[in-house]
This record gives C-alpha cells, sequence and structure tokens, in this order.
C-alpha cells in the first residue's frame, strides 16, 4: 500500500538525503511514498548522474589539509565552479579525504576513495552524493603525504587555493614555516639541481637556442629594412627629390634620415659564436635557479638565495609539495554568446 506524497514527506527525504525538492518528490512518487526506498533510489540515481558528469572540467576547489605529529597531508578536490568550492559540504569532503589519507596512508587515489570516512562512508560515496545533491562534476583530483624527517615540519595555506609543506632535516619550526610561505609564492619545482631531469634542462636548452638564433635573424631583417631606406633616401638626395623641398621640409628629411642612420648603425653585425654560448649558459644557470627551491631569491630576503638562509641557519631541506587548485587542468572557454546565437538559429 502506497502512502500520500505530502510536503512533510518530502521535507523529511530532503533532510536526510540534500538532494533537491523536485528530486524528492520524484523519488517518493516512485517508491510509492517509502522514505527508505526513495533514499536508496536517490542514493542509486546519484552514482548515475556522478558517471555522466564525470567528464566535464572540474577546475575550481579547495587544498585540504590535515596535520599529525609525524606527518602532514594535502588533499586537492575540485569542483566545476566556484560557487561550489566554497560550500560547507564540498570542503567537508576535502577534510574527510585529507583526515582519511593521514590515518590509513593510502598509497594510490584509488585507496584513498575507498577509505571511510568518520560518517561510515567511503570518501567516494560522499563524493558522489554531492555530484547529485549538487549537479556539478566534484572530483578528489590528487593528494600528498609528507612525513616527518629529522627536523621540523611545517606548512602554509594560501587561501583554500595553495598549500606548500615542507619537512626540514635540520633546523627550526619557524625556518620550515617560512620555507614553506617561500614554496607556496615562488612554486620551485626541484629542490636543487640533483633533482632536475636531464630532458628537463636540454628542453630548456633548445628552447634558448630557437629564441636566440630567432633574434638574430629578426636583427638582421631589421637592419636590412633600415639599410633599404636608408639607399631609398639616398637617391632623393641624388634624383632631386631633397631639393625640391622646402627648409622645413628638408628639415623633416635630414631628421628622418638622421634616424633611420642611428637606428641601421653600421649594418648588421652578428654576435659571433663564443659570445653566444656564454649568453645561452648564463640562460640555463638563471633557468636552473628559477626552478630549484635553493636557487631561487628567499621570498622574506630576496637579496639572498635560499641556498645562502639554509647554510646560515645550518639547515637543509628533506622535501618540499606544492599544490595549487587547478594546476595543469586545461579549463574550457565557453562562449555563452555563440551558443546563444547557435540555439535560436532555426
Amino acid at each position: 500500500m502506497s502512502t500520500p506524497v505530502t510536503a512533510a514527506l518530502v521535507k523529511e527525504l530532503r533532510d536526510r538525503t540534500g538532494a533537491g525538492m523536485s528530486d524528492c518528490k520524484k523519488a517518493l512518487e516512485a517508491t510509492g511514498g517509502n522514505v527508505d526506498a526513495a533514499a536508496e533510489k536517490l542514493r542509486v540515481d546519484g552514482m548515475a548522474k556522478a558517471d555522466k558528469k564525470g567528464s566535464r572540467t572540474a577546475a575550481e576547489g579547495v587544498i585540504s589539509i590535515a596535520v599529525g605529529a609525524d606527518a602532514i597531508v594535502l588533499v586537492e578536490t575540485n569542483s566545476e565552479t566556484d560557487f561550489v568550492s566554497k560550500g560547507d559540504d564540498f570542503k567537508a569532503l576535502g577534510d574527510a579525504a585529507a583526515k582519511a589519507a593521514l590515518a590509513a596512508r593510502p598509497a594510490a587515489l584509488a585507496d584513498l576513495l575507498a577509505l571511510k570516512a568518520a560518517d561510515g562512508q567511503t570518501i567516494e560515496e560522499i563524493r558522489r552524493g554531492l555530484v547529485a545533491k549538487i549537479g556539478e562534476n566534484i572530483t578528489v583530483r590528487r593528494f600528498e603525504i609528507i612525513e616527518k624527517a629529522a627536523g621540523p615540519i611545517s606548512y602554509y595555506l594560501h587561501g583554500s587555493k595553495i598549500g606548500a609543506v615542507v619537512a626540514l632535516n635540520t633546523g627550526d619550526e619557524e625556518l620550515a614555516r617560512d620555507l614553506a610561505m617561500h614554496v607556496a609564492a615562488s612554486a620551485p619545482r626541484f629542490l636543487d639541481t640533483t633533482q632536475i631531469p636531464a630532458e628537463v634542462v636540454e628542453a630548456e636548452k633548445r628552447v634558448i637556442e630557437e629564441t636566440m638564433a630567432r633574434e638574430q635573424a629578426e636583427a638582421q631583417a631589421e637592419s636590412d629594412r633600415f639599410g633599404g631606406f636608408l639607399k631609398e633616401m639616398d637617391a632623393e638626395r641624388s634624383n632631386g627629390h631633397y631639393d625640391s623641398l622646402d627648409a622645413e621640409g628638408k628639415k623633416n628629411w635630414d631628421d628622418e634620415y638622421a634616424g633611420v642612420k642611428k637606428k641601421f648603425g653600421g649594418g648588421y653585425k652578428p654576435k659571433p659564436a663564443e659570445i653566444l654560448a656564454k649568453m645561452a649558459t648564463g640562460k640555463i644557470a638563471k633557468f636552473v635557479n628559477d626552478i630549484t627551491l635553493v636557487g631561487q631569491p628567499f621570498v622574506k630576503d630576496p637579496d639572498q638565495t635560499v641556498e645562502k638562509l639554509l647554510k646560515a641557519k645550518n639547515a637543509s631541506v628533506a622535501r618540499f609539495v606544492r599544490l595549487a587548485v587547478g594546476e595543469g587542468i586545461e579549463k574550457k572557454t565557453t562562449d555563452f554568446a555563440a551558443e546563444v546565437a547557435a540555439a535560436t538559429q532555426v
């Protein structure tokens, strides 16, 4: 026997599941007013919706953190819109994932998603439930477990969008905190030169050499262009054009000629190969410093590098991690005007 679907029954199911009023009403009608069956139907339907929305780009989100005595965990959770990422339920998903990772130390993302949160649901079940409730693709994208080394470990969160953790071999808590702030701000990719793969340096070297070759070619083309202008203007002196100008015209012509001649100089002079090699070496050195923690200027005192700071403090870094929301995700750019225009065409 079915139970009438009343407003009170819909509200009860909504309070229990967090689903929308319309979805709750439809589920109750489909199950003859049985709240338990309707809740189960919403859960199953929600999983189906989650699978359908899984292909949509989710590049907004938050970085969540869980801090323990011997480790710190960072988790990136993503949504499609910034509005959703600010919701309490969404933040709770990230917090639950971080706490579960800190407690169980999973080896892979699939292992983390299978862990149970404090309410008994797995992280994946919570995620799917949110997708069904909110209607956006939501993902737990990645996590990092940074274990304490011989020295202190500290973290820095820049709002909820960037998280950084630094574990020291030696040093103090304040230094660890300052370095975590530096990592968040300066985004080093590697600790030092020993960690940079050879292919990274080789790829940058190719870019530098190609750029320098293009600059040399452009300089030659520019020189040739001004050389052509000079020839044309020299011809104007000999063919009577210059003599036909009035006093003001001659002054303007002379000024233009002097400007072109200055830019042309003595013509194009290619840089010697040894000079180009030195320039390339300097650019590579700068690139290496820019991408390594120890090579970067310390964010709180740019006059010294992090390497010099560590030496002055008799400290060393064991490991650092930085996560930024949406890093590496290609966001889709939607032209809403074009979509509307296309939709209105018959």
